[in-house]
């Protein structure tokens, strides 16, 4: 059944009553780096006015072509939040630097601050909560900080299999969002199988911790191109998903849409209004035109359906 049909069978069934499942889709952000930015001739052509890009800094991108990229998004009407990678920045007055050059020449007011890829730091940074210690994003009148979470656990955070050492990060974000100007937000990973998501979203809310989830899925692509990134980016246990996909022959030929994951979340929000996942955030892995298309089609499905 299409995620289209989902949402109309709900819709029927609740008199209408799907206004959260049409906030998850109408307000999707989605990524770009500045390599794939310069590719497309108008970002109008491809995404709703107002919606959040974040821009991907992967390690040697340098700050002038992500402050350009933020630039030109910003001036055509987009939300730019780029990823403030700490490994990468050499020390405090480097971050200062780019901080300040994201406001000042780019009117940057968002930013996703996590650790970064690299193993070993480049200097004194490498997670994001000394970024948010250092007191800059306030400073420069950063309205919306983001952090990343990890529903599936993260090895490089608790090696041991566990989830003490990720758990005591967000517990020390929601204290942070506490006393920040800022609103925030956690975005997580990509994942397949919505079931683990809502697991965590639930236990994080029984352990104080409120900020809102944008759940990460990919985008449409071929099924060997996301079992790659899935296992590059260290997709846990929902990769067994994308395996038993893998299986079926007939699924094997067709591209991978999120369909199922996004039908089991639009109906966990309908059940519960209150429940901290908020949005969707899609990886483009497929291309950003790929993903931004898909995007659409389902947002104006669901405004046909009338429960935008």
């Amino acid at each position: 059944m299409a995620f289209a049909d989902i949402l109309r069978r709900q819709a029927d069934t609740s008199g209408g009553g799907g206004s959260g499942l049409g906030k998850i889709l109408s307000g999707y952000s989605i990524e770009v780096m500045p390599r794939t930015a310069a590719k497309v001739e108008r970002f109008a052509d491809l995404l709703p006015r107002g919606t959040r890009v974040y821009i991907a800094h992967i390690e040697g991108t340098p700050i002038a072509d992500m402050v350009t990229t933020a630039r030109r998004l910003r001036d055509e009407g987009y939300a730019a939040m780029p990823h403030v990678p700490a490994r990468i920045i050499k020390d405090t007055a480097t971050l200062e630097d780019w901080v300040r050059q994201y406001r000042d020449e780019a009117g940057v007011e968002e930013a996703l601050l996590l650790a970064g890829g690299p193993r070993e730091p480049h200097g004194d940074l490498h997670s994001a909560m000394q970024l948010l210690e250092t007191g800059l994003f306030d400073k420069y009148g950063f309205r919306r900080l983001h952090v990343a979470g990890h529903p599936e656990g993260n090895r490089d955070i608790d090696p041991d299999g566990s989830s003490r050492q990720a758990d005591e990060a967000l517990l020390w974000k929601q204290s942070f969002s506490e006393r920040t100007d800022a609103d925030m937000a956690i975005v997580t990973q990509f994942f397949f199988d919505a079931k683990p998501v809502i697991r965590w979203s639930e236990r994080l809310h029984a352990l104080g911790i409120t900020l809102p989830i944008h759940v990460g899925v990919a985008g449409p692509t071929k099924l060997q191109t996301l079992i790659k990134f899935a296992i590059a980016c260290g997709v846990g246990p929902s990769l067994k998903v994308l395996q038993k996909r893998a299986m079926d022959l007939t699924k094997l030929m067709t591209p991978y849409e999120p369909f199922d994951v996004l039908g089991e979340l639009a109906a966990y929000r309908e059940a519960h209004p209150n429940s901290m996942i908020e949005q969707v955030h899609i990886f483009p892995l497929g291309g950003i035109t790929a993903s931004a298309k898909w995007a659409n089609t389902q947002s104006n499905a669901v405004a046909e359906a009338g429960v935008a």
